[in-house]
C-alpha cells in the first residue's frame, strides 16, 4: 500500500514503521505525503487505541532528505512539502489514540519533531536526538517549535534550537525530551511492553483526557505551522542554507554569514 511505510494492526494496537532504511529513514516528498495520509487513516479508525511509531534499520529517522533537497533534476517543492508537514503535525497531535515513539539510532531534525509530537517517547540509552536544522541554516518544521515548547518551555526550546546539540537518550530524558529510557537494543521491546500495559488500562478515559488537554492548543499549533511554512520557505533561499547543505555534503564546517 505504501512505498516508504509499513502499517500493521493487531488487536487495538497499530504499528507504523518508517521504511527507508537505506537512507536512515530520511524523509523525501513521497514519505511525507504517505505519512500524512497514513496518520489521517489511523485517525478515522475507531478500532485502534494505541499507535506505535518506529524506524526500520539503524535509526528512527535522520530527518529531511538532504540529497533530495539538492537534486536539481527533481527539485524539492518546498510549498508542497510544508503542506504535508502541516498535515503530519496537526493529525499526529489530534489523534484519538495514545501515541508512543520508539527511538533507536538517530532521531534528528524532522524526525525529532515527529517523535516529540507523540504522547510517550521511549528512547534507547545511546540513541541520538537532535533538533539540528540550524546546521543547514533552517528553522525547525513539522511542528518542531510547538512540540519543543510544550515539552520544555520557550527559553529552553530556543537554546536547544539555536545550538543544534546532539543528546544521547539519557541526556534527552534529563531535559524532558524523553519519557522512558530503554537499554540499547531493547527500545522496541520496551515500547511493546508499554503498549500492552496501556491495553490493560482504562484507555477510553486516557484518550478523553488527551482530547481535553490538546483541544485548547490546536489553534496555536496551526498558527505555528503557518509561521514555520513561511519562514522555512524564506530560509531555503538564504546563502546560509546553501552553505550549510554544501558543507554537510562536503563533510566540513560551514562558514555562515547570517544572510
Amino acid at each position: 500500500m505504501y512505498k516508504t511505510l509499513l502499517l500493521e494492526k493487531e488487536e487495538r494496537v497499530a504499528t507504523l514503521t518508517l521504511n527507508r532504511p537505506d537512507a536512515m529513514n530520511s524523509m523525501n516528498e513521497v514519505m511525507m505525503k504517505e505519512l500524512a495520509d497514513c496518520l489521517e487513516s489511523i485517525k478515522n479508525d475507531n478500532s485502534i487505541q494505541v499507535l506505535l511509531l518506529k524506524g526500520e534499520g539503524r535509526a528512527f529517522s535522520a530527518g529531511g532528505d538532504i540529497k533530495a533537497m539538492m537534486d536539481t533534476e527533481n527539485p524539492f517543492h518546498m510549498e508542497d512539502v510544508m503542506v504535508e508537514l502541516g498535515r503530519i503535525a496537526k493529525t499526529l497531535y489530534s489523534l484519538p489514540q495514545i501515541t508512543i515513539a520508539s527511538v533507536h539510532g538517530a532521531a534528528a531534525g524532522l524526525g525529532l519533531s515527529i517523535v516529540l509530537g507523540c504522547d510517550i517517547v521511549i528512547a534507547e540509552e545511546n540513541s541520538k536526538l537532535a533538533m539540528n536544522f540550524i546546521g543547514i541554516g533552517l528553522v525547525p518544521d513539522g511542528g518542531g517549535h510547538f512540540f519543543l515548547k510544550e515539552r520544555i518551555g520557550i527559553p529552553k526550546a530556543k537554546q536547544l534550537i539555536w545550538e543544534g546539540e546532539i543528546f544521547k537518550g539519557v541526556e534527552a530524558k534529563a531535559i524532558g525530551l524523553v519519557d522512558v529510557i530503554a537499554s540499547d537494543g531493547l527500545g522496541w521491546v520496551t515500547a511493546r511492553s508499554y503498549a500492552q500495559r496501556l491495553l490493560e488500562s482504562p484507555l477510553a478515559a486516557m484518550i478523553a483526557t488527551k482530547e481535553i488537554l490538546h483541544a485548547t492548543q490546536i489553534k496555536e499549533l496551526e498558527w505555528m505551522l503557518e509561521k514555520e511554512a513561511l519562514k522555512q520557505t524564506a530560509m531555503r533561499q538564504t546563502s546560509d542554507h546553501l552553505e550549510g547543505i554544501n558543507a554537510f555534503v562536503e563533510k566540513r564546517k560551514p562558514e555562515f554569514r547570517g544572510e
